[in-house]
This record gives C-alpha cells, sequence and structure tokens, in this order.
C-alpha cells in the first residue's frame, strides 16, 4: 500500500518558487488550464473546463491523503506572474515517481519548465530511487526538457487525453535518481 503524503515542502530555484497550491491560486490555473494548449498536451486537464474542476483539482492536492504532491511554479520573485504553471510528483510504489508538469504558455521557451523539473529532482522530495514520466509523442518541448534533466528513453505507448476525447501516442522517460 502507498501511504499518503502529509508535508508538502517548497523548493527555490533562481527565478521560481515551487510551493504548495493555494486556493487563491485557483484564477490563474483556471486561465492557463482553461487554454487547449495547456489542456492538450496532458492525460487529465479536460477542454472546456467543467464548473468547480479546478476548485476540485486545489482541494485534491491539498487533501493530506493525496498520493500526489503539486507545487505552483510561482514566478513573483522575478516579477513574473504569481503563477506560471504546475508541477506534481505522484508517489507510486517501490519508491518510484511520475512527474507531470505544465506551464502557461505565455512562459514558454524562457527555461522556466527546465528549471523547475531541475529543481524539483534536486530536492526530490519523496526520497524517490526511479522518476517516471510520459510526453504525447507531438510535444517535442516537453521531451527535450526531460532528456536535458538526464531522463531515458523508455518506450512509446498511448494514453487518453481528456481534452482531445482521444487516445495520443506518447514518449514514456525513465530518470535514476541513485
Amino acid at each position: 500500500m502507498i501511504s499518503p503524503i502529509r508535508t508538502q515542502h517548497s523548493f527555490e530555484s533562481a527565478r521560481l518558487s515551487l510551493r504548495p497550491i493555494r486556493k487563491s491560486d485557483a484564477g490563474l490555473i483556471g486561465l492557463y488550464a482553461g487554454d487547449i494548449r495547456v489542456s492538450g498536451p496532458t492525460r487529465s486537464i479536460p477542454h472546456p473546463l467543467p464548473p468547480g474542476a479546478i476548485d476540485a483539482f486545489i482541494e485534491q492536492a491539498q487533501n493530506p491523503a493525496r498520493v500526489e504532491d503539486v507545487w505552483v511554479l510561482d514566478g513573483s520573485k522575478s516579477d513574473l506572474a504569481e503563477v506560471v504553471g504546475v508541477i506534481g510528483l505522484k508517489r507510486l510504489d517501490r519508491r518510484q515517481g511520475e512527474l507531470g508538469y505544465w506551464l502557461a504558455p505565455a512562459f514558454w521557451s524562457i527555461g522556466l519548465a527546465r528549471e523547475a523539473v531541475e529543481t524539483l529532482i534536486q530536492a526530490n522530495p519523496q526520497g524517490s530511487k526511479t522518476l517516471f514520466a510520459e510526453v504525447f509523442q507531438d510535444n517535442a518541448r516537453s521531451a527535450r526538457v526531460l532528456t536535458d534533466m538526464g531522463f531515458s528513453y523508455l518506450g512509446d505507448a498511448e494514453s487518453f487525453c481528456v481534452a482531445r476525447k482521444t487516445t495520443v501516442a506518447t514518449w514514456t522517460y525513465l530518470r535514476s535518481m541513485e
């Protein structure tokens, strides 16, 4: 059985604070996640967003019995938005984790996703010995972030995308943390 996560810490990088999600983040998360450019490359964000989806997401992320930690990428210390994206780490069994993230389109191509992933890898908050990540094959930018951060290609698969309402081909990656 996977034990629930109880405490979630914040982490700092040069331009970002990775901090636990707050109810006050709902507006910006809803604005960004409601954009098909954000929801389309994810498995789980619906498009259009149904009423209450962001509130339910935040409530789940704050639940002490959760199996996934979610951090807001807060760029306010660098004069960016208080929310520029989200990164999550789902606890799997045998000290493994699954990494997932998204970034608002206004903040693409300036290295923030890479910075957030690197910060979380360095912190290794769940003491994972292995991290997995999956990206849709039409999302080469995210694949490049993962390979730049030491993830190795594991294989092809497919996952259902809620926003696209179809199955999409994926690349799966693995990174040893030991």
